[in-house]
């Protein structure tokens, strides 16, 4: 009888392109890994160039592509222009991962201003850059791709659930995901493009790195159990992975001890 090993399974995103943002580290990263490992085609878009470039190779050395996308989608320009790139390199786009965002927390009396513009800008407008600019190519993969659906998946939060004492403009950007992804997925349903919302609890990122100091260590202290990025990128694999007819319009993952 013929071992299985002569008959390998052919990956489930194998033919398809997929493009992740804020791909240089943390959920990003592990998302684009794991997607290449799925059979896809891989662009990565942030703005440290040196971070993207290793995360490629990384893919590369496990006979993925790769495609490098420095930019910054907070610039509508930019982030249009990333998902022209990815569609004139690899040929196509089946799949968008809106994982860039950035969480400031901390008292509203007294915040700079400029933290606020910030998530607002990342969370929300690049978001939305991207997903005006990626929305003909998928409603395109949808129709006539090698799997007949395509994929918009956006990464939100538990703050996109439950807004907290200190998390005010970050949970507002977050409950706006929510809210935009929901009314998309009603309106893209029929036409196969799947429009998905992960919201990640405590997870061991760099995303907490960028507070204040005296805000960071206030989140040390609420914080025990955390997720690793790849547990994540599990949740994101899975949902991208469905066959046609099943769509995963939402994941809410936490670290088993996070109660809140």
């Amino acid at each position: 009888m013929s071992s299985r090993a002569e008959f390998p399974v052919k990956p489930v995103l194998d033919g398809t392109v997929a493009l992740v943002t804020g791909a240089s580290s943390g959920i990003g990263a592990a998302t684009a890994a794991a997607l290449a490992a799925q059979g896809a085609a891989v662009a990565l878009a942030a703005r440290r160039r040196d971070r993207l470039d290793a995360v490629a190779a990384g893919i590369r050395d496990q006979g993925g592509t790769a495609l490098v996308l420095e930019c910054d989608i907070t610039d509508e320009r930019q982030a249009a222009d990333a998902v022209e790139r990815a569609v004139a390199g690899l040929g196509r786009l089946d799949t968008l991962v809106s994982n860039a965002g950035v969480m400031l927390l901390g008292p509203a009396a007294g915040a700079p201003l400029a933290e606020w513009q910030q998530m607002v800008g990342l969370n929300v407008s690049g978001l939305l850059y991207c997903a005006h600019a990626a929305l003909p190519h998928l409603l395109r993969a949808a129709a006539d791709g090698p799997r007949r659906v395509a994929d918009m998946v956006n990464i939100s939060s538990t703050a996109g659930r439950v807004a907290r004492n200190g998390s005010g403009v970050y949970s507002l950007t977050k409950h706006g995901v929510g809210a935009f992804s929901e009314s998309l997925r009603q309106e893209l349903a029929t036409r196969y493009v799947r429009v998905s919302l992960v919201e990640p609890g405590a997870t061991a990122t760099e995303l907490a790195g960028h507070n204040r100091p005296e805000v960071l260590d206030g989140i040390r202290a609420q914080f025990g159990q955390r997720m690793e990025a790849g547990d994540i990128a599990d949740a994101i694999t899975y949902i991208v992975t469905r066959p046609r007819h099943v769509a995963v319009n939402e994941i809410l993952i936490r670290p088993t001890e996070q109660e809140r």
